[in-house]
């Protein structure tokens, strides 16, 4: 089994539990750090968990 070593920001919408609309606005705003491969933009794994991180920080 291959583990993939990023994730599209739909996948990423999935993980969280998010919708497409409000996951590309985190990426666009910059709250999930993401790269631009082409015309698609990539998540590396430790951004989301950096993500949920943050979040609960700001919510303790």
């Amino acid at each position: 089994m291959i583990t993939r070593k990023w994730h599209t920001v739909a996948e990423v919408a999935e993980m969280l539990g998010y919708g497409l609309s409000k996951t590309k606005m985190l990426v666009a705003t910059g709250r999930i750090q993401s790269v631009k491969d082409g015309h698609n933009r990539r998540i590396l794994p430790e951004w989301v968990d950096q993500y949920i991180n943050d979040r609960v920080a700001e919510a303790a």
